[in-house]
This record gives C-alpha cells, structure tokens and sequence, in this order.
C-alpha cells in the first residue's frame, strides 16, 4: 500500500478510485460539512465496509488554507485533489486567477510543503480553453517547480515570466515535477458517462518514470455497431418500439459496414448502468427498497438541457447551478419523457459502490455527485500512477 493525502475531496469519488488502486489517505481534506459527513459514513472509523474500517480515512473538516502539510515532506507517494473548479467551469463565469475559489495555488502549496514522489489533480475541461492559455501554463510551471512560489504582491503574470525564465534556463536546482497534462474523456475508459476531465499528473524529477496516459478502450462507433449490427437491443430485452438512436449515433450508423467491427469495445451506456433499478417513478414501492433510490418531482425540459439519451453514455452530471434544481441531470426515454435521475441511478453513472451512502437533501447530494470525479476513471488513472512508481523503486 502507497500513503497519499488528498484535498478538496468532496464525495470521494478520486479517493474511492486511487484507495482501489493501493493508495492509503493519510489525511483527507474537506471543508463543506455535508461533504464530510459522506466520507466519514463511507470511510471513518465506524464504516460498514470493510476496506474501510481497515484502513480509516482521517477526515479534516477545513479551509485547506489552514492546513500545514510539512509533517508529511518526503513520506508520501502521493498527493492528489479537486481544485474547485468554479473559476474554470464552462457554466460559470470563468473568472479563473480573479475568482477567490481558485485553490490551485493551495495544491501547489501542499506538494512544495508535502514533496511527494507524484502528485494528481483534476479540473474540469473548461480549464484547456483558449482565453485561459496562460493561466493554464501558469498552473503546469508553478507544478513544476513548486519551489519557486510567488512574491508577496507579486503579480500572477510576473510570477509567471519568473518561471518561464527558470524553466529556460540551465539552472535547475530545487523541487522539480515532470508533469504531464491529459484531457481525458470518461466515456472512453468504459465509465457510462460522457464526462471530459483535464487531469495534471506530475512525478518528482528523482523518479525514474515515463508515465503516459493511455487514449482509453471504448467508443462510440464499436456501441454504434453493436446497436445496429450486434445484440445490444436483445441483451438487454429492450423492445422494438424504444430500440431508438438519435443525434450523432443516427448518422454514425449510417455509415457503417457489418464488415467493418471496431476493434475497441462499445461504449458504457445509461441503460446498461440502470437498467436493474426499479423505475422510481412507476414502481415506487419497488424503488423505496433500494438505498437512495427515490423519485424527484419537477423535471423540466428546455434548451440545452434535454436530458440523456437512455442508450448513450449519459450527458456530464453537474451540481445543479443552471435554473432548475439538478440542472440537465435527467433521463430522456425513446418516447421523449423526462424525469430526474435518483442519486443512486447518478451514482451508478459516477461508477460509485452501490452501497455508498450521501449526506444531505437530493439537491445536495446530487451537487456532491455533480462535482465528482468518476471512481472507476480515478482507478484505472491511479494504477497507472502505482505501477510507473513500483518500477521506479
């Protein structure tokens, strides 16, 4: 087992994914109080699970600007987290460096202080935007040389130039990372959910690693194909009425041959996640057994925000800031009907354990799931990671 800590852990989901892939939290850091009662439940002490009581998250209910990590310099093999994404978000107002809530610097501070053997964070796609090019250069230097940390009142331009000019020169003495940066697509890594993340993975330069992440195994056009030429439909007893493809999937079929099978394997889709679950709306009796499993009244449909298509990787789960509570995270049927995802059916498509248990009102758990990060994608991100630094040893 690997010692690590994370930050900004809201649910768990990164933690879930890296603890499966042999990384022991020797802190876990968190400061929305609903957010720490779900990791408590599922990670303390007195957890059910049985990994878990094995080895017991310390859960530091915090600002993370509080928190002094230089009782960990050089013990650790990983630090990794969820810098709020807010300032980044292609909902928000993309204020990035000027928006308070840009905790980047705060990671960066944990692994100057912490000097782990590697480090993973991850952020939301709207982070690889154009109009934040240099912000985002800003964030690799500053991952790269986390030693050379900003000047009181020094500009973030200014600090960058500095950095720039240290990475170009022949001088190279202090902590240094090689970081590499991937935007990564969850759909294709076999989670049922089309949900584009921008991840930083960086190993000290003393770490003899040349770690790349792979493009993942699944695609659309091997579901495609299974849809049209295979037995999706028939496996999972969907009947000829609903046995419908829309949008891109329409067009894809179109051009293709039965000759021509994907070598990839198909796409996770919605159905395949939930299709055991008792429809909550039509069998709530049924529905009510299951943990977390209940019907949420007030699904509305409007322009951007028509739900996900049953036979497709669902749409990305968000925290439910777009007008109506939970935003676009329903379910379209093949008839055109809506309704809102459960927090288990949500959970299902963020490849949490059925048995994980969420604090708070739905509109709260479903903001903690919307901020998630995909446990099976943190695992299979995570053994990546693992395996680079056995081989290093």
């Amino acid at each position: 087992m690997r010692k690590s800590i994370e930050l900004f852990a809201g649910a768990g989901g990164l933690g879930i994914g890296l603890a499966q892939a042999g990384f022991v939290p020797e802190m876990v850091v968190e400061q929305n109080r609903w957010c720490c009662d779900t990791l408590r439940e599922n990670h303390g002490v007195f957890a059910d699970n049985h990994e878990s009581s094995e080895h017991p998250w310390q859960v530091v209910e915090a600002d993370v600007r509080q928190v002094n990590f230089k009782r960990f310099a050089g013990k650790l093999d990983l630090v990794s987290g969820g810098p709020p994404c807010q300032p980044f978000s292609m909902g928000g107002r993309h204020r990035a460096y000027d928006d308070v809530r840009d905790m980047f610097p705060q990671a960066v501070r944990a692994v100057r202080e912490a000097k782990p053997k590697a480090f993973v964070f991850e952020n939301v796609k709207g982070l690889t935007r154009a109009s934040f090019h240099d912000y985002f250069t800003y964030i690799e230097r500053q991952l790269t040389y986390p030693d050379l940390a900003a000047k009181d009142g020094e500009d973030w331009k200014d600090h960058l130039c500095r950095l720039n000019r240290h990475h170009t020169s022949k001088s190279k003495r202090g902590l240094r990372y090689n970081v590499i940066t991937k935007l990564m697509n969850a759909a294709n890594y076999g989670i049922p959910q089309r949900r584009e993340r921008v991840l930083f993975v960086g190993f000290r330069s003393d770490i003899n690693a040349e770690w790349s992440p792979d493009e993942g195994r699944f695609t659309q056009k091997a579901l495609v194909w299974d849809q049209v030429f295979g037995d999706y439909w028939d496996r999972l007893q969907v009947v000829k009425k609903d046995r419908k493809l829309e949008g891109r999937s329409a067009l894809m079929a179109k051009r293709l041959s039965k000759d021509e099978k994907p070598d990839e394997l198909p796409w996770r889709t919605t159905r395949e996640a939930i299709s055991d679950l008792p429809d909550p709306e039509t069998q709530q009796k049924k529905s009510s057994m299951v943990f977390d499993h209940r019907f949420q009244p007030g699904a509305k449909s409007y322009p951007g925000h028509t739900g996900s298509y049953l036979d497709e990787p669902s749409k990305t789960l968000k925290a439910g800031v777009h007008g109506v509570p939970g935003g676009e995270n329903m379910l379209r049927r093949a008839d055109g009907s809506i309704r809102y995802f459960t927090i288990r059916e949500s959970a299902r498509l963020q490849t949490f354990p059925d048995d994980y248990q969420f604090h708070g009102a739905w509109s709260e758990c479903m903001r903690q799931l919307g901020n998630a990060v995909p446990a099976e994608l943190a695992r299979i991100v995570g053994e990546s990671v693992s395996e680079k630094l056995g081989a290093a040893q």
